[in-house]
């Protein structure tokens, strides 16, 4: 199938300014990243960012990059406009992966790509791992997804859901059924068009997560586990580290 990745880059992250240029291995987050979209078999990948330093950092790469508004508050709004100045095709099939992610796994965004196509009910197809670890679960940058039996997402939250209450005593938190969103999303260019129309949720502004503005509308997110193991991204400085000592 055919499918655009966009990556939303934004330079001035919250918790980590220019993060996107932090260095790894001698080469910029957002050109590892940038590479490994490259490798996921899409038609085109396009860099949305709102800083020249990040589009310098990928121009020996063979990507596209959109010069967009600085005051967006989402990297999904960054991508809205991409979609407006390149008139991408309602049925356009998107992938949006994101900037602070060196380590996605190219199979994983064609995973995505592929569970959009096959899942024609839902809007939009995401993935997940297995939390394994117990700090992981407890972590407010761990964005956890809860989802049915049929894999549509139920609820995302930064808090430890779902919650064992027999099992987690303070001496036990060990993690069971519970999954770690990774930050990617497939989708068709129209859905996006919706999206940003759509007032802001109170539940998105109370946890900071914009995809939860989708369930507040009714609209279903496909929820599939991971085909490769996802390190998680980069958030903060130890973030930066953990990834560069893993090489």
């Amino acid at each position: 199938m055919s499918f655009t990745v966009i990556i939303p880059a934004r330079y001035g992250s919250v918790r980590f300014p220019g993060k996107l240029l932090q260095k790894i291995a001698g080469k910029p987050v957002i050109w590892h990243v940038s590479t490994r979209s490259l490798e996921s078999s899409a038609q085109s990948v396009i860099v949305a960012t709102d800083d020249k330093r990040i589009r310098e950092a990928v121009a020996d790469l063979p990507v596209q990059v959109c010069m967009t508004h600085p005051d967006h508050a989402s990297g999904t709004e960054r991508i809205a406009e991409v979609i407006g100045s390149l008139q991408l095709k309602e049925t356009e099939n998107l992938v949006n992966v994101q900037g602070d992610e060196p380590n996605i796994s190219p199979r994983n965004i064609q995973q995505a790509a592929h569970n959009l196509e096959k899942e024609r009910s839902a809007s939009v197809a995401t993935l997940c791992v297995p939390i394994e670890k117990s700090e992981e679960l407890l972590n407010p940058n761990v964005v956890k997804v809860v989802m049915d039996k049929n894999h549509r997402a139920l609820y995302f939250s930064r808090a430890p859901i779902p919650w064992d209450r027999n099992k987690f005593s303070q001496e036990n938190k060990e993690p069971s059924l519970h999954y770690r969103h990774i930050g990617i999303y497939a989708y068709r260019a129209g859905f996006i068009r919706r999206y940003v129309a759509w007032p802001p949720c109170p539940l998105e502004q109370l946890e900071s997560l914009e995809q939860l503005r989708i369930l507040w509308y009714g609209e279903a997110i496909h929820v599939d586990i991971a085909m490769d193991k996802q390190e998680p991204g980069i958030d903060t400085e130890a973030d930066l580290e953990r990834v560069r000592d893993k090489g």
